[in-house]
């Protein structure tokens, strides 16, 4: 299987992690399309004189890799590829074989470019990449090519100036080639939006690489930096800003809408429609249910059981399990599909976590699940509280086994290692929605962004976990596709459950999706290698937690 994907605007080491785990994780051939924030790459043999400025200065940065070739540049403007491919042959990868793909990619570029009006490309002899007027006294490069080839898998890839500011080549001796010019779709006077460079580009790699069932995704067309203040208040914001911050709330409803208005979506079922008979939940005020609100009550602890207003508070905390919320109750970024509280968020408890502790231990929990809403007020982004709550349970009660369901950290990767650091038997991170509807239901995160601190999880060898809503105006097509990316960078354990409008403020429902779906999506996880699939229409992240975790234990 051949899997496309658009990822929109990419930090360098977070596409490179993600690279890294695929090409060693995944059997499936794959290739990333993005953009990159302004960036300066070099290979292992880069001659760092060709560097002219400090990046720094310029608000960029330089990054060491491990392909081929000298110094380039990577920024807005510029679509960067990166193809994940099982090269059929020989399992080396040699300088023949190298040549031999290198040439298969300029061609797909060749090719592409010259269906979006741009026919005098080529090649030009000893200088990889694509060139414009390669016979020419003037040749001038528009797309760079570097690339890694190892037993016959590839990474890295190319670089194509598509509306680029060329003027960062002058900080740089690009490729380098002092002799020649870069140029771009645009400099040459092609109007050729990045969607539709996407797409040819796409379509090209499919008829070179693809085979029946190649599949395309991708984030949201364009992509909207200005309007994230709307959705996530600057970390400087005051107590003071709680009413100006709730005003703004109340006209989000609009906002959103038309983020989904964008995508395709519809404004779907009246919040007053009935739910199906199997979105009904049971109420059952049952012993066990008193016994975790009380305890928890006793010690002023927060869940996002009920936070969230999660369908199966009564069964799970029937069970005596219970899903802890830390860092406080108010989040700092407003999500389209969730209730937890947006106003300012209050200082940290620094006696929450001995209190979590000490409830677990009350309440005798095999296996606890410790969540926090997203702190980008704090420098750490809050994994400190996550760390220090670990260590308390620990003490406190060291046969219980630890899930920890988290935010992106705001893609911060020595936050994520110092949690990683602890070993919990499970790290969660939900990837919540498909490609396409990202930016309209959780405009502050990324949809590779999540997949890649999956990819980093695995990597260190942590059990992953990732969670779906359905119902927000996905097709089947694209959940399938997004259990895919789950598959390839090795998660471990993935729910999928119905979304359910918390508010008319909120997201509308756009379909209930049917018992037998889910069904079929959990079998299609189970095929894809996920080693565990818990799906239904009431299913929630940490529904049958203990459960799926055993389940693991069983099959490893």
């Amino acid at each position: 299987m051949f899997r496309v994907r658009w990822l929109g605007r990419v930090e360098y080491r977070e596409s490179l992690d993600l690279q890294r785990q695929l090409f060693h994780s995944s059997n499936d051939d794959h290739l990333l399309l993005l953009e990159h924030p302004h960036v300066f790459t070099g290979g292992p043999n880069t001659d760092l004189s060709h560097l002219l400025v400090e990046p720094s200065k310029f608000g960029a940065t330089y990054e060491q890799t491990d392909r081929g070739g000298d110094i380039t540049y990577h920024g807005p403007g510029q679509l960067t590829g990166y193809p994940i491919l099982s090269l059929p042959g020989r399992r080396g990868g040699g300088i023949a074989e190298t040549k031999t793909y290198i040439h298969q990619l300029e061609q797909v570029l060749i090719d592409a470019l010259s269906e979006l009006g741009l026919d005098n490309c080529g090649r030009l002899e000893r200088h990889p990449g694509v060139w414009v007027h390669p016979v020419n006294e003037r040749p001038r490069k528009i797309a760079a090519v570097g690339v890694r080839l190892s037993r016959g898998r590839t990474m890295h890839g190319f670089a194509l100036n598509v509306a680029t500011d060329l003027s960062w080549f002058d900080y740089i001796i690009p490729c380098g080639i002092e002799d020649y010019g870069v140029t771009s779709l645009e400099n040459e006077g092609i109007n050729a939006s990045m969607e539709r460079v996407v797409q040819e580009v796409s379509k090209k790699a499919i008829e070179n690489w693809g085979t029946t069932g190649s599949e395309f995704a991708a984030t949201a067309f364009p992509q909207h930096e200005k309007d994230l203040g709307a959705f996530k208040r600057s970390p400087t914001s005051t107590p003071n800003d709680e009413v100006k911050v709730l005003l703004r709330e109340r006209k989000t409803t609009d906002r959103r809408q038309r983020r989904l208005h964008e995508v395709g979506v519809s404004d779907g079922l009246p919040i007053t429609n009935r739910k199906p008979s199997w979105m009904k939940a049971r109420i059952d005020l049952n012993d066990g249910y008193r016994r975790v609100r009380s305890t928890l009550r006793s010690l002023d602890l927060t869940t996002v059981c009920e936070e969230a207003g999660c369908p199966n508070i009564y069964e799970c905390w029937g069970k005596n399990t219970a899903t802890f919320m830390i860092n406080g109750n108010r989040c700092t970024r407003a999500c389209g599909f969730c209730l937890v509280d947006t106003r300012h968020p209050a200082p940290l408890d620094q006696q929450e976590p001995q209190r979590v502790a000490q409830a677990i231990t009350a309440m005798s929990l095999d296996h606890v699940v410790i969540t926090a809403v997203a702190r980008d007020d704090l420098i750490d982004g809050g994994v400190s509280g996550f760390i220090n709550t670990i260590k308390a349970i620990r003490i406190a009660s060291p046969s219980t086994t630890i899930e920890t369901l988290i935010p992106d950290f705001g893609g911060k990767k020595a936050a994520l290692q110092s949690l990683v650091n602890e070993r919990p038997d499970v790290i969660n991170h939900n990837l919540e929605t498909v490609a396409r509807l990202q930016r309209a239901v959780r405009p502050s995160a990324g949809y590779a962004r999540s997949l890649t601190l999956l990819a980093r999880v695995k990597g260190e060898g942590v059990a992953t976990k990732s969670g779906l809503i359905t119902g927000l105006g996905e097709s089947d097509k694209e959940l399938l596709a997004a259990l895919a990316d789950l598959a390839a960078v090795g998660v471990d354990i993935v729910t999928i459950g119905q979304y359910l409008r918390p508010s008319p403020n909120h997201l509308p429902v756009q379909r209930w999706v049917a018992p037998e779906t889910f069904e079929m999506l959990a079998d299609h996880g189970r095929e894809l290698g996920i080693g565990h699939v818990e799906a239904g229409p009431l299913t929630r992240s940490s529904y049958n937690a203990s459960d799926s975790i055993q389940s693991l234990v069983v099959t490893q």
